[in-house]
């Protein structure tokens, strides 16, 4: 009995035993497997945030090319942008020089036409004034009756006033056909080195004593600032005199006609010289009446002017465009109606 207790129990160990071993060899297994497992997901999971990682940066990549490429264009589509404006500008001056050489040759074809006969008016006309002179004196002097002289003499002053308009008309009228004349002109002046200060200011003062010289009631107060370092350039001082002139006389006007309407107006005609970007540049500024919107692209125009008849002919503006574009510059007009209009003439040196 003895003997088979021991046998059972050992029996029963053994079995025990057996089944620790293997159950520890299962969880070894088990334990491995786990391992591994572990190990493979955090592979797994390590290269999902190597990938997230590299999309990442290819992301910011992309968005910087994308950025950068967005403001290469931009800066393409501003400089088309400021070529497209050059090239209208372009085609403008362009279609304007055009204009203006076919009126050009118009315009001297008709002027010559009409110069010659104009001479003939001008001429007889200023003869028979002095015949008609002539004639007065001898009749005062004649031992006439006083019935005859009463008759005669007053139709002869009749003649003398009607020639005389038709002198004063006439001169008018040749004026115009010289403006024309020079308006078409062919032949250069000369180029000297100029002081545009000084050249400016000879200009306004000569302007400004012609016009009160017609306006004697006209007064004007000047605001001029001539810049010191102004640099002398090379220009044709007469036409540079000359759309001077231009200018001055119609601020001078522009004001005058505003004096009219306004009584507590003062007058004031503000002129700049300056340098700039390797040009020189002479502002012109008035207080006047300013020029309305919708003429203010006109008035570069040959025979435009909002001037009564007799007060203008309409050419000086456009042949001082014609003038500084001869000298490679440029004239602006900016104006605000019933305020202001100013005048930058721009030369290049």
């Amino acid at each position: 009995m003895d003997l088979l207790e021991i046998n059972i129990q050992s029996r029963v160990i053994i079995g025990i035993s057996a089944m620790v071993v293997l159950f520890t060899s299962f969880l070894v297994v088990f334990i491995s497997n786990q391992r591994k497992k572990l190990q493979y997901h955090k592979q797994i999971q390590a290269i999902q945030l190597e990938q997230q990682e590299s999309l990442k940066q290819q992301n910011q990549q992309l968005e910087q090319r994308v950025e950068e490429r967005t403001a290469e264009i931009s800066e393409q589509k501003e400089i088309l942008q400021e070529t497209l404006e050059e090239l209208r500008a372009s085609q403008l001056h362009l279609i304007q020089k055009e204009k203006m050489a076919s009126l050009g040759e118009l315009t001297a074809g008709i002027a010559h036409e009409i110069q010659n006969p104009l001479n003939f008016v001008l001429n007889f006309g200023e003869i028979n004034r002095d015949l008609l002179m002539e004639i007065k004196e001898a009749l005062e002097k004649e031992n006439l009756s006083e019935g005859f002289k009463e008759d005669i003499l007053p139709l002869v002053g009749d003649l003398g006033d009607n020639l005389s308009k038709i002198l004063q008309h006439g001169k008018r009228a040749d004026g115009i056909v010289r403006n024309m004349l020079q308006h078409t002109r062919k032949e250069a002046g000369v180029v000297v080195l100029t002081n545009l200060n000084e050249l400016t200011d000879e200009f306004l003062k000569m302007s400004y004593h012609g016009f009160r010289a017609r306006h004697k009631s006209f007064n004007c107060t000047f605001n001029t600032i001539f810049e010191g370092g102004l640099e002398p350039i090379r220009v044709i001082p007469q036409d540079i005199g000359h759309i001077l002139v231009n200018i001055f006389g119609n601020a001078f006007y522009s004001m005058q006609e505003k004096a009219k309407i306004k009584s507590d107006y003062e007058p004031v005609l503000s002129i700049h010289t300056s340098s700039k970007d390797g040009k020189a540049i002479i502002e012109v500024r008035d207080n006047g009446m300013g020029i309305p919107e919708k003429i203010i692209n006109k008035i570069f125009q040959p025979f435009f002017t909002t001037k009564p008849t007799g007060e203008a002919t309409g050419l000086g503006l456009s042949l001082s465009y014609d003038m500084i574009r001869s000298h490679k510059g440029d004239i602006k007009v900016i104006s605000a109606e019933g305020e202001y209009a100013q005048f930058s003439i721009e030369l290049n040196y």
